[in-house]
């Protein structure tokens, strides 16, 4: 059955604060100087398990609650977080924000709350329901269909996490708004040792759901996968070196769309001048065909929200449409600076941090062409079929991504295994230099993303697609 929890009727986020108590809170730190003030609060459980070596290696759990609050006073902002839920607690910790943000106090009034409804957490089986028995179970059975794919695996380690997130907001000019989130993820890491050395392979799934997560997809067909992806790797050859086509297989290489433009486009960065596309909204700054979106609506997707963490719903917010940039993601800060409504990508890692601009699932769209005959119409070059990390500079755009599966591409036809590879280019550039678009979309594995010193859930993607030219770092000439 789906799991809902509300606080209107209780006025209640779960076991954590009254609303009475929220407002009290608001209106102190008012009297205390503040110009407008903000309440966040969250309850959050976690809970994983990790299998290494054909037994349980970890076992955690934990939960933390506390309460952020934020308050301004002209261009001054104040913030102070607290685990002490006690009415002094939040009321002190509002005073200490108000004094440092420094306004003259006392003159403000508070807007009456004008909703208090919680957004349910649309999961079938909630993971905190499951007994421990069972999770082990699945990491062990990962663990013997790796095993199972070949003697060349010599080492598995499946991971099992759940995580439930419940936050309630508030401010001061009558926003009310909650949140109950559930993810479940599961991953299978293999290492294959051969006379070429070790090669390794990976295989992720996570939702914004509960338990069911495991009706649609089978711990043993993931682990299965993780381990072939390695024993293929033992074969690779050393990656060509120069600039080449380069073909990026569906879902695996929105990460490269996420880290190369999508921090470029949020609008912190771009109000600081630490984006390549600071005021080109209106210009062409990709192929025409390509559109880059990010939605925080976007079904179980990972990086899925009702609500940012500053209270405001999510959104589909285009950012560039066939090649032209259309505009940039917002948080409440910086779109109450320039007088427009926020696109709900206000985002924080807990209670102890302040909200800034971020992503949620960044994707770029269908095209029309048959990914077959993208393949068949590239003489020559490199299909990536997963990118790993890299390195991002948001200023320039320049970017270093690791390949950590990718193939040569020889008459139209993917033959051999690449490896020591990386993916060397410009985000606009690659954006300008997209000459094909498949019609395969899909989304990639769920991530966190860093930026400033906190992470939070994203998910990214992209259909099959062709970069005419690319820079590869390989090994061989």
């Amino acid at each position: 059955m789906t799991q809902n929890t509300e606080i209107s009727g209780s006025s209640r986020l779960g076991p954590l604060v009254d609303l009475d108590v929220v407002e009290a809170t608001l209106r102190a730190a008012l009297d205390a100087g503040g110009e407008w003030a903000e309440f966040f609060a969250e309850d959050r459980e976690s809970a994983g398990a990790v299998f290494d070596e054909g037994r349980v290696e970890e076992m955690n759990s934990g939960r933390d609650r506390g309460v952020g609050i934020r308050v301004t006073a002209g261009d001054v902002t104040g913030y102070a977080h607290t685990a002490d839920l006690s009415a002094q607690g939040l009321t002190d910790a509002a005073r200490t924000a108000a004094a440092v943000a420094a306004g003259h106090g006392g003159t403000v009034e508070m807007t009456p709350f004008w909703g208090s409804g919680t957004a349910a957490a649309r999961v079938a089986v909630l993971p905190a329901s499951i007994g421990t028995e069972r999770k082990v179970a699945l990491l062990r059975m990962a663990d013997d269909a790796a095993r199972s794919v070949d003697s060349a695996i010599t080492q598995v380690t499946a991971r099992y996490a759940e995580g439930r997130r419940r936050i309630l907001v508030a401010n001061t000019n009558g926003l009310c708004a909650a949140d109950d989130q559930v993810r479940t993820l599961f991953s299978v890491g293999c290492v294959a040792s051969g006379d070429g050395g070790l090669q390794t392979g990976r295989e992720t799934v996570g939702y914004t759901v509960g338990w069911e997560l495991f009706d649609t997809h089978d711990p043993a067909e993931l682990a299965r996968r993780a381990a072939s992806r390695a024993v293929t790797k033992l074969a690779a050859r050393p990656a060509p070196s120069g600039e080449v086509p380069v073909v990026i297989a569906r879902g695996g290489g929105g990460v490269l769309f996420h880290e190369a433009c999508g921090h470029g486009l949020e609008a912190d960065l771009v109000r600081k001048g630490a984006s390549v596309f600071a005021g080109r909204v209106g210009e062409q700054v990709a192929a025409p065909g390509v559109t880059l979106v990010d939605d925080g609506t976007m079904g179980p997707e990972w990086g899925t929200l009702a609500i940012d963490d500053e209270g405001h719903p999510t959104q589909r917010n285009v950012l560039i449409s066939d090649g032209v940039l259309t505009d940039y993601m917002w948080d409440w800060l910086r779109s109450r600076d320039v007088g427009r409504a926020p696109s709900g990508n206000g985002r924080r890692q807990s209670y102890t941090h302040l909200p800034m601009v971020r992503m949620t699932n960044t994707f770029v769209t269908n095209g029309e062409i048959d990914p077959d005959d993208i393949i068949a119409d590239t003489p020559w070059g490199v299909y990536v079929a997963q990118l790993g990390g890299g390195q991002v500079n948001t200023a320039t755009g320049d970017f270093v991504f690791g390949m950590t599966e990718a193939y040569l591409i020889s008459d139209g036809v993917i033959t051999e295994p690449l490896r020591e590879g990386n993916l060397i280019g410009n985000g606009p550039a690659v954006l300008a230099e997209i000459d094909a678009i498949g019609n395969d979309f899909a989304m990639g594995s769920p991530g966190t993303c860093g930026k400033d010193g906190q992470g939070v859930p994203v998910g990214d993607g992209q259909p099959t697609l062709r970069v005419r030219a690319l820079t590869v770092g390989g090994t061989a000439a």
